[in-house]
Protein backbone atom coordinates (compact mmCIF):
# COMPACT_ATOMS: atom_id res chain seq x y z
CA UNK A 1 0.00 0.00 0.00
CA UNK A 2 1.41 3.36 -1.12
CA UNK A 3 2.14 6.11 1.50
CA UNK A 4 -0.09 9.49 1.28
CA UNK A 5 2.75 11.69 0.61
CA UNK A 6 0.47 13.52 -0.60
CA UNK A 7 -0.53 14.60 3.02
CA UNK A 8 2.88 14.88 4.71
CA UNK A 9 2.99 14.57 8.49
CA UNK A 10 3.78 18.10 9.79
CA UNK A 11 7.67 18.24 9.75
CA UNK A 12 8.78 15.57 7.81
CA UNK A 13 9.40 15.37 4.31
CA UNK A 14 8.39 12.44 1.97
CA UNK A 15 11.60 11.11 1.67
CA UNK A 16 12.00 10.95 5.47
CA UNK A 17 8.66 8.24 5.44
CA UNK A 18 9.81 6.29 2.72
CA UNK A 19 13.60 5.82 4.89
CA UNK A 20 11.50 4.66 7.49
CA UNK A 21 9.61 2.03 5.57
CA UNK A 22 12.24 0.60 3.77
CA UNK A 23 14.53 1.12 7.11
CA UNK A 24 11.90 -1.04 9.01
CA UNK A 25 11.80 -3.63 6.49
CA UNK A 26 15.91 -3.86 6.15
CA UNK A 27 15.75 -4.46 9.72
CA UNK A 28 12.75 -7.02 10.46
CA UNK A 29 14.58 -9.05 7.20
CA UNK A 30 11.57 -8.50 4.45
CA UNK A 31 14.03 -6.57 2.45
CA UNK A 32 17.25 -9.35 2.48
CA UNK A 33 20.98 -8.40 3.23
CA UNK A 34 22.97 -8.52 0.03
CA UNK A 35 19.88 -8.42 -2.47
CA UNK A 36 19.17 -4.93 -4.89
CA UNK A 37 16.73 -2.89 -3.76
CA UNK A 38 13.68 -2.69 -5.62
CA UNK A 39 13.91 -1.29 -9.16
CA UNK A 40 13.73 3.33 -8.83
CA UNK A 41 9.85 2.58 -10.85
CA UNK A 42 8.92 0.01 -8.52
CA UNK A 43 9.73 2.28 -5.75
CA UNK A 44 7.96 5.26 -7.34
CA UNK A 45 4.24 3.16 -8.10
CA UNK A 46 5.11 1.68 -4.11
CA UNK A 47 5.35 4.75 -2.38
CA UNK A 48 3.48 7.36 -5.06
CA UNK A 49 6.34 9.47 -4.75
CA UNK A 50 8.06 11.26 -7.52
CA UNK A 51 12.27 10.24 -8.66
CA UNK A 52 13.20 13.03 -6.90
CA UNK A 53 11.66 12.11 -3.61
CA UNK A 54 12.64 8.34 -4.44
CA UNK A 55 16.26 9.20 -4.98
CA UNK A 56 16.64 11.19 -2.02
CA UNK A 57 15.33 9.06 0.30
CA UNK A 58 18.28 6.00 -1.28
CA UNK A 59 20.67 9.03 -0.47
CA UNK A 60 19.93 8.90 2.90
CA UNK A 61 19.60 5.07 3.67
CA UNK A 62 23.37 5.04 1.62
CA UNK A 63 24.11 7.66 4.38
CA UNK A 64 23.68 5.70 7.36
CA UNK A 65 25.00 2.28 5.79
CA UNK A 66 21.76 0.60 4.70
CA UNK A 67 21.86 0.81 1.14
CA UNK A 68 25.09 0.29 -0.62
CA UNK A 69 25.03 2.57 -3.40
CA UNK A 70 27.26 2.36 -6.73
CA UNK A 71 27.51 3.79 -10.30
CA UNK A 72 25.49 2.03 -12.75
CA UNK A 73 24.35 -0.83 -10.53
CA UNK A 74 20.80 -0.88 -8.48
CA UNK A 75 21.33 -0.25 -4.59
CA UNK A 76 21.72 -3.12 -2.50
CA UNK A 77 20.18 -3.75 0.96
CA UNK A 78 22.96 -3.79 3.81
CA UNK A 79 21.12 -4.97 7.14
CA UNK A 80 22.90 -2.54 9.81
CA UNK A 81 26.07 -4.06 12.09
CA UNK A 82 28.48 -2.71 14.13
CA UNK A 83 30.86 -2.73 11.44
CA UNK A 84 28.36 -0.57 9.16
CA UNK A 85 27.49 1.85 11.66
CA UNK A 86 30.96 2.95 11.69
CA UNK A 87 31.52 3.18 8.67
CA UNK A 88 29.13 5.35 8.30
CA UNK A 89 30.94 7.84 10.26
CA UNK A 90 33.96 7.18 8.04
CA UNK A 91 33.04 10.74 5.96
CA UNK A 92 32.95 12.45 9.46
CA UNK A 93 36.01 11.68 10.95
CA UNK A 94 37.80 12.39 7.55
CA UNK A 95 36.85 15.72 8.23
CA UNK A 96 37.31 15.79 11.99
CA UNK A 97 41.20 14.21 11.83
CA UNK A 98 42.03 17.21 9.35
CA UNK A 99 41.19 19.76 12.13
CA UNK A 100 43.78 21.01 14.73
CA UNK A 101 43.91 18.70 17.33
CA UNK A 102 41.58 16.62 15.39
CA UNK A 103 44.52 13.27 14.96
CA UNK A 104 45.39 13.68 19.18
CA UNK A 105 41.94 13.85 20.23
CA UNK A 106 41.20 10.57 18.17
CA UNK A 107 44.38 8.80 19.32
CA UNK A 108 43.62 9.83 23.44
CA UNK A 109 40.33 8.02 22.90
CA UNK A 110 42.46 4.99 21.76
CA UNK A 111 45.01 4.96 24.77
CA UNK A 112 42.02 5.29 26.98
CA UNK A 113 39.93 2.15 25.47
CA UNK A 114 43.36 0.74 25.20
CA UNK A 115 44.13 1.10 28.82
CA UNK A 116 40.40 -0.23 29.89
CA UNK A 117 40.84 -3.48 27.69
CA UNK A 118 44.19 -4.23 28.78
CA UNK A 119 42.97 -4.39 32.76
CA UNK A 120 39.91 -6.08 31.19
CA UNK A 121 42.23 -8.76 29.47
CA UNK A 122 44.74 -9.26 33.05
CA UNK A 123 41.73 -10.07 34.78
CA UNK A 124 39.42 -11.57 32.30
CA UNK A 125 41.41 -13.34 29.65
CA UNK A 126 41.14 -17.35 29.00
CA UNK A 127 44.18 -19.55 28.09
CA UNK A 128 43.19 -19.15 24.26
CA UNK A 129 43.51 -15.52 24.93
CA UNK A 130 46.36 -15.66 26.23
CA UNK A 131 47.89 -18.28 23.75
CA UNK A 132 46.62 -15.78 20.84
CA UNK A 133 48.32 -13.08 22.53
CA UNK A 134 51.61 -15.50 22.82
CA UNK A 135 51.18 -15.96 18.93
CA UNK A 136 50.82 -12.76 18.25
CA UNK A 137 54.12 -11.55 19.79
CA UNK A 138 56.08 -13.80 18.53
CA UNK A 139 55.22 -12.79 15.02
CA UNK A 140 56.23 -9.60 16.11
CA UNK A 141 59.20 -10.45 17.77
CA UNK A 142 60.38 -12.46 13.90
CA UNK A 143 59.19 -9.17 12.25
CA UNK A 144 61.70 -6.71 13.73
CA UNK A 145 63.99 -6.05 10.65
CA UNK A 146 60.89 -6.00 8.24
CA UNK A 147 59.16 -2.56 8.58
CA UNK A 148 56.14 -3.60 6.84
CA UNK A 149 55.69 -7.06 8.30
CA UNK A 150 56.23 -5.35 11.74
CA UNK A 151 53.72 -3.03 11.29
CA UNK A 152 51.56 -5.34 10.45
CA UNK A 153 51.68 -7.82 13.43
CA UNK A 154 52.00 -4.41 16.08
CA UNK A 155 48.42 -4.23 14.85
CA UNK A 156 47.81 -7.89 15.15
CA UNK A 157 49.07 -7.71 19.05
CA UNK A 158 46.86 -4.78 19.45
CA UNK A 159 43.83 -6.10 18.00
CA UNK A 160 43.72 -9.29 19.99
CA UNK A 161 43.09 -7.03 23.12
CA UNK A 162 39.86 -5.76 20.92
CA UNK A 163 38.92 -9.24 20.62
CA UNK A 164 39.20 -10.72 24.16
CA UNK A 165 35.86 -9.35 25.59
CA UNK A 166 33.99 -10.63 22.95
CA UNK A 167 31.86 -8.17 22.24
CA UNK A 168 31.53 -7.35 18.49
CA UNK A 169 31.59 -3.09 19.13
CA UNK A 170 35.47 -3.40 20.32
CA UNK A 171 36.94 -5.43 17.19
CA UNK A 172 35.14 -3.05 14.98
CA UNK A 173 36.05 0.15 16.83
CA UNK A 174 39.94 -1.23 16.34
CA UNK A 175 39.18 -1.75 12.79
CA UNK A 176 37.92 2.19 12.52
CA UNK A 177 41.26 3.36 14.58
CA UNK A 178 43.36 1.48 12.09
CA UNK A 179 41.29 3.11 8.91
CA UNK A 180 41.37 6.83 10.41
CA UNK A 181 45.03 6.48 11.86
CA UNK A 182 46.43 4.56 9.16
CA UNK A 183 47.18 7.58 6.52
CA UNK A 184 49.76 8.95 9.82
CA UNK A 185 50.91 5.89 10.87
CA UNK A 186 52.33 4.77 6.88
CA UNK A 187 54.31 8.09 7.49
CA UNK A 188 55.87 7.31 10.68
CA UNK A 189 59.78 6.46 10.03
CA UNK A 190 60.17 2.65 11.22
CA UNK A 191 63.85 1.78 11.54
CA UNK A 192 64.58 -1.72 13.51
CA UNK A 193 65.54 -0.33 16.28
CA UNK A 194 62.50 1.25 17.05
CA UNK A 195 60.77 -1.98 16.15
CA UNK A 196 62.94 -3.41 19.06
CA UNK A 197 61.20 -0.91 21.84
CA UNK A 198 57.39 -1.13 20.35
CA UNK A 199 58.58 -5.17 21.11
CA UNK A 200 59.48 -4.72 24.26
CA UNK A 201 56.58 -2.71 25.27
CA UNK A 202 54.42 -5.51 24.21
CA UNK A 203 56.45 -8.06 25.81
CA UNK A 204 55.77 -5.79 29.03
CA UNK A 205 52.36 -6.00 28.22
CA UNK A 206 51.72 -9.37 27.74
CA UNK A 207 53.93 -10.54 30.50
CA UNK A 208 51.60 -8.04 33.03
CA UNK A 209 48.57 -9.92 31.86
CA UNK A 210 49.75 -13.65 32.18
CA UNK A 211 50.88 -12.24 35.57
CA UNK A 212 47.01 -11.27 36.21
CA UNK A 213 47.97 -7.50 37.58
CA UNK A 214 45.97 -5.06 36.03
CA UNK A 215 48.04 -1.99 37.01
CA UNK A 216 51.25 -3.28 35.30
CA UNK A 217 49.58 -4.22 32.47
CA UNK A 218 47.70 -0.78 32.25
CA UNK A 219 51.01 0.92 32.97
CA UNK A 220 52.88 -0.69 30.16
CA UNK A 221 50.17 -0.03 27.59
CA UNK A 222 50.12 3.87 28.65
CA UNK A 223 53.92 4.42 28.20
CA UNK A 224 53.81 2.31 25.26
CA UNK A 225 51.58 4.34 23.21
CA UNK A 226 52.19 7.56 24.59
CA UNK A 227 55.75 7.33 23.51
CA UNK A 228 54.31 6.17 19.94
CA UNK A 229 52.61 9.71 20.01
CA UNK A 230 55.72 11.16 20.39
CA UNK A 231 56.45 9.89 16.95
CA UNK A 232 53.09 10.32 15.58
CA UNK A 233 52.90 14.15 16.37
CA UNK A 234 55.84 15.37 14.39
CA UNK A 235 53.92 13.38 11.25
CA UNK A 236 50.59 15.10 12.00
CA UNK A 237 52.52 18.54 12.73
CA UNK A 238 53.98 18.20 9.31
CA UNK A 239 50.86 17.31 7.35
CA UNK A 240 49.10 20.43 9.38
Amino acid sequence: MALDLNKPVVGVRASDLIVRSLEKKIRTGELIDGEPLPAERELMAQFGASRTVVREAITHLTSRGLIENRPRFRPVVRKPTVSSFIDATNGLADHFLKEAQGVKSMYETRIFVERMLVRDAATQARKADIDALASALKDNKACIDDAQSFYASDMAFHSVLYDIPNNPIFPALNSAYQSWLAPHWDKMIRSPDRNYVNYRSHESIFEAIVDRDPDAAEAALSTHLHAAWEYLRVVVADDA
